[in-house]
């Protein structure tokens, strides 16, 4: 059950009734105003108060992800807004190598007309024996690449032990699919405060993702976008299966933007283009694609990866489909 308070209004009388009732809670601060989740439903279905200006049950087991009680979510990354009438691409290496070709990359990407830089300092990799990232160095060069660029920052974080080092670089947090489900990790980047880019696990439904922005949720960190990478089927062609329909469906469940990942998912070069046409056709409010200037000498991701001259035709192509669903890039 939600109870959203009316604005400046006191959470005390309110929270006295729910504990009275034995139900467990937790409030947050929303826009200015305290929104208060109380579960189970059964105990506090008849809790009224004067403070309460909308009280929802809501049908999903995901309360605060719900639309049930809010119609759109717009977050913003150091000014750049996901969620509203532009596509937001956020575009760059998969790993940060050397600081002389991010900066490259990004300089192009932006030229481009990418308005954020992706690039992994830290890598989970499926091998130990494989190019791990950066780490700290890493951060240090994506800083330096958004002094000279103006780029806001998405890189992900692995570990609680680093949240509050990588907060301290990027403009928003990557959960990358192999964490969707690390509940504690979920709950530091939540607590962070900074914006968090949550990927859907390779195994996971849509209910189960929604599940996850959940725990973020809850520690009053409403900054965050859903993002389709790919899943796991038994289809050999791709990388993994791009599930627009699945995509369509969080969009449609939720008041969080959601965004599509069609690098992973195409794990070819090739295929990378119509995905993302696919994506933004379909309403994703924001793509993140793998971008280098040689792709043959990348340290990870080497097949899928755009070269620069493959993103700038994708970026025009993009503006096309954009306008004829009414949207901007």
């Amino acid at each position: 059950m939600l109870f959203v308070l009316r604005k400046g209004a006191s959470s005390s009388a309110l929270i006295e009734k729910i504990k009275m009732s034995s139900a467990s809670y937790r409030h947050i601060d929303v826009d200015g105003r305290v929104v208060v989740v109380a579960w189970p439903d059964k105990l506090v279905e008849s809790i009224s108060d004067g403070s309460v200006e909308l009280k929802v049950k809501v049908s999903t087991p995901y309360q605060l992800a719900s639309r049930a009680w809010r119609e759109r979510t717009i977050v913003s990354v150091n000014g750049v807004e996901i969620g509203g009438k532009r596509v937001v691409v956020a575009a760059g290496p998969c790993s940060v190598e050397d600081e002389d070709t991010v900066m490259e990359i990004a300089r192009a990407v932006k030229r481009a007309g990418a308005t954020m830089l992706r690039g992994g300092a830290f890598k989970p990799r499926t091998s130990p024996y494989t190019f791990q990232g950066l780490g700290a160095r890493g951060l240090e060069i994506l800083k330096r690449v958004k002094e000279a660029t103006g780029l806001p920052i998405v890189t992900e974080v692995l570990d609680t032990r680093d949240v509050l080092v990588v907060a301290g670089y990027a403009d928003m947090l990557q959960v990358g699919a192999r964490n969707a489900q690390n509940f504690v990790l979920l709950k530091e980047v939540g607590r962070s405060g900074k914006p968090v880019l949550l990927k859907r696990g390779m195994w996971m439904t849509v209910e189960e993702l929604l599940l996850s922005a959940e725990y973020i949720l809850l520690e009053g960190n409403l900054n965050v976008v859903l993002c389709e990478r790919g899943i796991r089927t038994f289809e050999k062609g791709t990388r993994f299966t791009m599930d627009i329909g699945g995509m369509v469906h969080a969009k449609s469940q939720t008041h969080l933007p959601v965004a599509a990942d069609p690098s992973h998912p195409a794990g070819k070069r090739e295929l990378v283009e119509p995905l993302a046409l696919a994506a933004v056709a379909a309403g994703a409010d924001m793509l993140l694609i793998e971008v280098h200037s040689r792709p043959e000498k990348a340290l990870s991701d080497t097949e899928q990866q755009l070269t620069i001259e493959d993103f700038e035709k994708l970026m025009h192509r993009l503006r096309l489909v954009a306008e004829a669903v009414g949207r901007e890039l």
